[in-house]
């Protein structure tokens, strides 16, 4: 008995996936994805690491989906590719949640808890939830080697972050600076500039800000200012924390400024303000300020008047100012160094006429600017520094954001109450304390609240400080002009992200910041003697041995603390005798060339340079592997995918770390994916309750319906509004139109016994609609080809969904349904299995790297019966190949017509609302060339078949049937031509059927408007056709169609008939009867029904394999039909 293909009683996309995950497992088939490949050229993928002390999202399904299809499709496009998972597992995620479980803040570390218990923790608690996102990862089906990931805190991963590290020194690339950085107090580290500009890292804060005023030193007043009384110098901060570490004022040199005498609207005393001439309107532009023209004006002012006078005494520029000196505002203490060089007004060119008062409030201490412009006044501005108990030079606010001992009444208190624990924030901040101070001394000028936008750490979600750090940087801005110029080689998608966002941030890049003062991380491995002068830095084991042994020898270590490590040996056993973390390596103190002690410097370097080293450390190059670096066998990639927030994160390291290193790229093809919100467009959380759980979506939708519906939805770049209404969708039309398909022809080939046994019946010997439909295929493989090739699975999915559903569904089945269930096995019918298989079996391997499951289902059932194929599953079988001899456009031409003339036909009569059942008589279509007539009467039978009419009369001169109407299109108008539009508009109108006709034709027309030629297209316009008499008529581009509704007593009987088939039809199926089932059919008598069934009793016989039809005027049993203005009952019995 030949083999059936397998039927099934409805779809069920996650059992299928479960089914098929099951036989991958059980078949390696991933495995052999690799393996079957070996010697071919290779496709090179990067796997950017996922952090796994966190739960995955379903934002994750979508990053994994875009990361899957590409290396599915190049491997059936024949290439090799090795997926190598990785997990990410430094850094601040991990600490802080670690801190958090155990109750402690970074200062306990060292105190209550040990660092190598602390990092002991830390190695817990990364690979938590590594089952879970393996599960996820399998259920998804994204396919990555989870067996040999590369693990960030190994030793070999280390060891080749170091090696690369110490490539980075020797170019003299990496150096120490003393700067003023983005500092995040809650975190207790330095952040790069990077981080600091990942997405949603900036917010929008309300401040309490501060006009503050600066009593001038009147012995330092210039001439002009002399005999003018008590002076003050007014500067705005949005930060009236850093007040106290005020050391300078700074003028803009050109500047023009005023004195301006008025009274202090919380004292009420008279004040003489210096301000810049520009910004009077700022500071003086209030309802409760007026501008008077006298200074005797002011006397007129008295205690609690709602209007302040205020009187522009004289004008001056910023360079005039300099030198300067002005009390300090808030006394608590003076720099350590150099104090009598502070407190003086000095220049800058930064300085704006933007907002404030145009001058700026200078804390070298907190601001880079600041330090800069503070350096370069003669003599130097000194910074707020004051000496702690250890005799270091420190800040006034410490490394928690608290103010220190000196500052009084405030100390102890963080200058943000964003720092205090949940519930134990004062009511007033310190900046409003501040405030307060100032109003009561008559030192403030102005205080009101302030909108801004202001930076958050990204991992504690609290504000940074810019503060003054002892950090290791790594000079970017030497190599920002290589960088930038190797990106303009990377294939962006979208383009305008490396062009833009990426590029923009590759031309302003700042030296980037690689200290981190934590404690789980790879040390840097910089190794300095106390006073800075000598300095190493190691570059792998090996050096770090060569070096310990020097050290035991000069007396400084003990011994080799790796001493049981063979150097050579790259086994697993051997690099875990060792640790290069902190807790361990912290202990090796090495010996300069001059004989002195060296110890490691104690930062922790940026984990983002972790994961930016992956494409060397996770071959632990170049200590192994070196061929897979040196001869490209692994490097750079040719794709690599992640979320858009990458471009300040891994993009850019991979990019900065591979330019600096290797002068190369990283990678050559990168698609930045954009968010997954919820379906109104707000960011998923689950404080909010409206995040989408990833588990629950697969095993209720399947993962091929989610990965569908997430791809063909939006481009990856552009941000899902995700829905879970659309996957159901997505399940409905795409696959279940599908699997309908699948099920339609196993009924028949499983009845016939079709196997494809059959050689390929000839193209030329297949009838036009089987050849149409593999012409179309064909043009399908050729786009989804070029789609995928190209990084554009969204237009692959698309192309794949429409011919689906439009062509092969919608029409080619249609059309073809009797062919199927009629006739005998000869020619037609096999030539119709064989068109139909193929297509299936080509969609599946088309649509496998977006639905990994249902397609490799459907491809071996086809292939179960057939053996065709062979490959074990389609993941292993080659991507379909185009062949341009099957494609036939004339004949694409021609069924487009026959679509479109049928579209319209069908809509005319759901406009009159008549059934497609209902018989018409005929159709009348205006044709303007002889080809255009031809290419209509070869589907002229098809068309007539499909919309149940009887004739089509083609008309070469329509003019005096069909008139046509045109109006304007404002919407295309507008924006092209302005105020033109109702010049052109009124010329429209005045259009005749000639004009009409042109512009439908040219698809253009030059017109004269005011004196010039203006071309209107035949999108700036609508035509329409007007409806005759006893027609309906309906266009569409260049084809007119008008349908006959009269509906003749002939006509109405064949419609009786066609509806009473359809009743007959669906009451077999009912009662459970085989397709191939003959019958007797009893008829109970219902006014003129016998007579319409008499007049096409052939028919009706014929369509329902009725061999016996009898009529009765009593029927006690059967199935009720109605319809029209029928009702009736019918018999159904096997014969």
């Amino acid at each position: 008995m030949k083999a059936k293909f397998p039927e099934y009683k409805g779809l069920d996309l996650p059992k299928v996936g479960e089914e098929i995950l099951n036989y991958w497992q059980e078949n390696n088939i991933f495995e052999k994805s690799v393996t079957s490949r070996e010697n071919a050229k290779p496709f090179v993928f990067f796997e950017g690491p996922p952090s796994a002390n966190g739960l995955p999202g379903v934002h994750h399904v979508l990053a994994r989906a875009i990361k899957d299809i590409f290396p599915r499709y190049k491997t059936m496009k024949g290439y090799q590719v090795k997926r190598k998972a990785g997990w990410d597992t430094h850094g601040l995620p991990i600490e802080l949640g670690v801190e958090k479980e155990l109750g402690i803040t970074k200062e306990d570390i060292g105190q209550k808890i040990s660092v190598e218990d602390y990092n002991a923790a830390c190695r817990k608690a990364v690979m938590r939830y590594t089952g879970i996102w393996n599960d996820l990862t399998q259920k998804m089906g994204y396919w990555v080697d989870m067996e040999d990931p590369y693990i960030t805190y190994e030793p070999k991963y280390m060891e080749s972050v170091w090696w690369l590290l110490k490539q980075i020194y020797n170019k003299k690339l990496i150096y120490k600076g003393y700067t003023i950085q983005p500092y995040s107090p809650k975190a207790g580290t330095g952040l790069s500039s990077h981080e600091l500009n990942q997405p949603g890292t900036y917010q929008d804060v309300t401040d309490t800000t501060v006009v503050a005023q600066f009593k001038a030193v009147e012995n330092t007043l210039p001439d002009f200012l002399q005999n003018e009384g008590t002076i003050y110098f007014i500067a705005w901060t949005t930060t009236p924390w850093t007040l106290p570490s005020n050391t300078a004022l700074t003028v803009g040199p050109k500047i023009e400024y005023v004195l301006v005498d008025t009274f202090n609207q919380y004292t009420f005393e008279p004040t003489k303000v210096i301000l810049a001439k520009k910004l009077i309107g700022k500071q003086f532009g209030g309802k409760n300020n007026v501008e008077v023209k006298t200074s005797e004006e002011l006397s007129s002012y008295n205690l609690g008047d709602k209007k302040i006078p205020f009187y522009v005494v004289k004008e001056f520029i910023g360079k005039d100012l300099v030198d300067i000196k002005y009390e300090q505002i808030l006394d608590y203490c003076l720099p350590n160094d150099n104090p009598q060089d502070a407190f003086r007004v000095i220049s800058g060119d930064f300085v704006t006429t933007e907002d404030g008062t145009g001058i700026v409030h200078t804390a070298p201490t907190f601001g880079a600017d600041d330090a800069i412009v503070a350096k370069q006044a003669t003599p130097e501005i000194p910074p707020m520094l004051v000496k702690d108990e250890n005799d270091n030079l420190v800040p006034l606010v410490n490394l928690q954001g608290k103010f220190r001992p000196e500052m009084g009444e405030f100390a102890g208190k963080y200058v943000k109450n964003e720092y205090y624990k949940d519930g134990e924030a004062p009511e007033k901040s310190i900046d409003v304390e501040l405030a307060i101070k100032l109003k009561i001394e008559n030192k403030a000028f102005k205080v009101e609240k302030y909108k801004h936008s202001y930076p958050n750490c990204w991992r504690t979600d609290k504000p940074i400080l810019y503060y003054p750090l002892d950090s290791w940087f790594i000079k970017v801005t030497d190599v920002k002009d290589r960088m930038h110029a190797l990106n303009k080689t990377i294939n962006w998608k979208p383009e305008s992200t490396g062009t833009g966002r990426f590029g923009n941030w590759l031309a302003n890049a700042n030296d980037w910041n690689l200290s981190r003062s934590r404690y789980w991380g790879i040390p840097l491995p910089i190794w300095r003697t106390e006073d800075g002068k000598e300095e190493i830095c190691i570059g792998s084991v090996k050096e770090l041995k060569d070096e310990m042994a020097k050290a035991v020898e000069a007396g400084v270590l003990a011994k080799d603390i790796f001493e049981d490590f063979e150097v050579g040996n790259n086994t697993e056993e051997n690099y875990a005798k060792i640790d290069l973390h902190k807790n361990i390596v912290d202990e090796i103190v090495l010996v300069s060339a001059s004989g002195q002690p060296m110890k490691r410097e104690n930062d922790l370097i940026d984990v983002w340079f972790d994961s930016g080293s992956m494409p060397y450390a996770q071959w632990h190059y170049p200590f192994e592997n070196k061929q897979k670096i040196d001869e490209n066998e692994s490097f750079p990639a040719d794709f690599i995918a992640e979320g858009v927030d990458q471009t300040r994160g891994w993009f850019y390291t991979l990019h900065a770390i591979s330019t600096m290193v290797f002068d190369s790229v990283a990678y050559k093809n990168v698609v930045s994916n954009g968010l997954v919100l919820d379906k109104k467009g707000h960011k998923m959380s689950k404080r909010l309750g409206n995040a989408t759980d990833p588990f629950t979506t697969l095993s209720t939708y399947g993962a091929d319906a989610t990965r569908w519906y997430m791809i063909a939805n939006a481009n990856p770049w552009d941000n899902l509004k995700f829905d879970l209404e659309g996957i159901e969708e997505v399940k409905r039309k795409f696959f279940g139109t599908l699997y309908n398909t699948y099920s339609f022809f196993t009924l028949y080939t499983n009845i016939d016994g079709f196997s494809y046994e059959e050689a390929d019946i000839p193209l030329e010997k297949r009838p036009e609609i089987d050849r149409w439909i593999l012409s179309e295929l064909h043009t399908l493989i050729n786009k989804v080809d070029k789609f995928y090739a190209e990084y554009e699975p969204t237009r692959a999915a698309r192309a794949i969904s429409d011919f689906t559903q439009d062509y092969l569904s919608n029409w080619y089945v249609r059309l073809s349904r009797r062919r199927f269930w009629k006739g005998d096995y000869q020619t037609d019918k096999i030539s119709a299995y064989q068109t139909l298989y193929t297509c299936m079996n080509t969609i599946a391997k088309l649509s496998a790297p977006i639905a990994p499951f249902f397609m490799d289902r459907l491809y071996q059932d086809l292939n179960s019966v057939t053996a065709k194929e062979t490959s074990e599953s389609i993941h292993l079988s080659d991507f379909p190949k185009y062949d341009a001899s099957f494609v036939d456009k004339s004949l694409e031409r021609k069924m487009e017509n026959a679509q479109i003339i049928s579209s319209l036909v069908l809509s005319l009569r759901a406009k009159e609302k008549i059934k497609v059942r209902q018989p018409l008589q005929k159709i009348m279509i205006p044709v303007d060339n002889e080809q255009q007539k031809e290419e209509i009467l070869a589907v002229a039978n098809l068309i007539k078949h499909e919309v149940n009419i009887k004739e089509i009369q083609i008309l070469e001169d329509a003019s005096d049937i069909l008139i046509k109407q045109i109006k304007p299109n404002f919407k295309s108008l507008g924006p092209k031509f302005g105020k033109d539009m109702r010049f052109i508009a009124a010329e429209v109108q005045k259009f005749n059927q000639e004009d009409i006709n042109k512009i439908e034709k040219d698809k253009n027309i030059l017109l004269a408007i005011n004196g010039k030629d203006i071309t209107l297209e035949l999108s700036d316009v609508e035509i329409s056709s007007k409806d005759i008499e006893g027609w309906l008529v309906a266009n569409e581009g260049s084809l007119t169609v008008a349908l006959d509704v009269t509906i003749s007593e002939d006509l109405r009987k064949e419609g009786v008939a066609r509806e009473l088939v359809n009743r007959i039809q669906n009451a077999r199926k009912d009662t459970g009867l085989e397709v191939t089932d003959k019958i007797k059919l009893t008829v109970l008598n219902f006014e003129n029904l016998h007579q319409s069934i008499s007049e096409n009793r052939e028919y009706i016989m014929s369509e329902t394999l009725t061999k016996e039809l009898v009529f009765v005027d009593e029927l006690k049993y059967g199935t009720e039909i109605e319809f029209d203005t029928i009702k009736s009952k019918i018999l159904i019995e096997k014969l």
